[in-house]
């Protein structure tokens, strides 16, 4: 076991480290074999609100600080995170569950967004924009928001955490991280650690490790946070943005989504069941934007679904720790427990279980559900898990149907030989980010990346992130003499 878990299993405020002072713990187990990893005491309102002020106070000589300076912490970050590399995915395995392999793509993502942090604290502009009225010069600045508050999820925890904390901080701003209970550390503390390494100021970032049972809606409601950056689930979701709402702060707001995997008549069916696979089961389908449908023309569904269910068969189940598993555990038992319930859902409404998984502790193996009733609501939720449900459609007018009769919209793809058709079909998907010809699961530091209707509200990365983390403030200067009614 990582010495991160005895090491970092504590409360990072204002520089320090130290354990909360709730009245219980928070125990983090590795989801596969059931191992204690870590007990945190929780933090309680008064450690929140104690976070928070840290945060508020040492953000303002921060944003006093030049960019270049700022720019050489997150330079340090990136060549730390390279150096515990392997420590840090090790991390990823045992506290998220997750394999080897989704753990380097995890880091490598992390290292791409630190990167464009580093870009990111040169890149607010002022301008100078004309007035109608004579002599008047109107300034406009922009600064940063000042404190903001980042919930993460346990999925990706290591990047879903860094993707807001790494730009706040860049743009001027102090943060206070919220990790996820069952990932304190991997989404939290480890984080707060390569800062505190990185030279970053005392009181900047913080990190609580508490729950919504103990604290409430501290973390939302608490003034000095102007803006409020969440992943999770829509019910959640509703919430946070909700509270942040009625307190006048800004929301950042990252929620599930219900994938479609669209296969036109003319598409690659090889290549196209390779995208396919990786859509659904890449970390155990416990991604937001994991294919949770998968819909193929008719004219095509035979020799789809016969190679899909074939390649689906060869994923080796079990231990994330071997190199060769490609499905490991759900993060616990009511997560494995839930997903369980599902296939058994669609099997009892008449769904045809081409691929029937096992679930042994918290792994559960790939189901294939296919001809799933059109009316059933298993096709318009997230499933959380290595499950998937195969239906057919007739022409791409029922398939933009289908795919639009859902209430999220985050991500999904088409498979075709038409590049333009395929373009003209993402087109009609109200859905924050489509593809053409590759997975369902895409990040990358400078495309807008967010949802539509019940997958959220905003977008983070490039352009969209410096709009997030920053406000804008109008000063005018009057070089004559403003003449005056009155």
């Amino acid at each position: 076991m990582s010495s991160y878990f005895t090491d970092l299993a504590q409360q990072y405020i204002d520089g320090t480290w130290r354990p909360g002072t709730g009245s219980w713990d928070i125990i983090t187990i590795n989801p596969y074999d059931g191992e204690k990893l870590a007990s945190i005491t929780i933090a309680t309102v008064e450690e929140v609100d104690e976070a928070y002020r840290s945060a508020a106070r040492a953000q303002k000589q921060w944003a006093a600080t030049s960019p270049y300076a700022r720019r050489a912490i997150f330079e340090n970050v990136l060549r730390l995170v390279e150096e515990r590399e392997a420590e840090i995915s090790a991390l990823l395995v045992d506290e998220a569950g997750g394999t080897f392999g989704k753990a380097a793509f995890e880091l490598h993502l992390a290292k791409e967004f630190l990167r464009e942090s580093i870009h990111l604290a040169l890149r607010p502009e002022g301008r100078i924009l004309p007035s109608p009225i004579d002599g008047k010069e109107n300034r406009v600045y922009r600064e940063p928001v000042g404190v903001v508050g980042v919930i993460s999820p346990f999925n990706v925890p290591f990047l879903l955490s860094l993707k807001s904390v790494a730009p706040a901080l860049a743009l001027g701003n102090a943060v206070v991280l919220k990790p996820h209970q069952n990932t304190p550390v991997s989404g939290g503390t480890v984080i707060a650690k390569l800062f505190e390494d990185a030279g970053l100021p005392p009181g900047l970032l913080n990190v609580v490790v508490t729950d919504i049972a103990e604290i409430r809606d501290a973390f939302l409601e608490h003034p000095v946070p102007r803006v409020i950056s969440f992943t999770g689930s829509d019910k959640v979701g509703r919430h946070v943005a909700t509270v942040a709402a009625s307190h006048f702060k800004r929301t950042v707001i990252e929620l599930g989504g219900n994938s479609a995997f669209v296969v036109l008549d003319d598409a690659d069916v090889d290549y196209a069941v390779d995208a396919a696979v990786f859509s659904r089961f890449v970390h155990q389908g416990q991604v937001c934007m994991a294919a949770n449908r998968i819909l193929v023309d008719r004219a095509v569904a035979d020799e789809f679904t016969e190679k899909f269910v074939a390649k689906v068969r060869t994923l080796k189940a079990g231990d994330p720790r071997d190199p060769q598993t490609a499905i490991g555990p759900l993060i616990n038992s009511s997560q494995a427990e839930a997903v369980t319930a599902v296939v058994e859902q669609a099997v009892g409404e008449g769904a045809h279980a081409l691929v029937h998984g096992r679930t042994v502790g918290n792994v559960v193996e790939p189901s294939v559900l296919a001809d799933l009733p059109a009316d059933s609501a298993l096709l318009r939720q997230e499933v959380f898990g290595p499950v998937v449900f195969v239906n057919t459609f007739d022409g791409e007018e029922e398939a933009v149907r289908l795919v639009n009769e859902s209430p999220y919209g985050l991500s999904g793809a088409v498979h075709t030989a038409d590049v333009e058709r395929g373009v003209a079909f993402a087109k009609q998907i109200v859905t924050g980010m489509f593809h053409v010809n590759d997975a369902t699961v895409h990040d990358e530091p400078i495309v807008p990346f967010g949802g539509e209707k019940n997958s959220g509200v905003g977008r983070l990365n490039g352009e969209s992130t410096l709009e997030a983390f920053t406000t804008t403030k109008w000063i005018s200067v009057q070089h004559g003499r403003s003449a005056f009614p009155f």
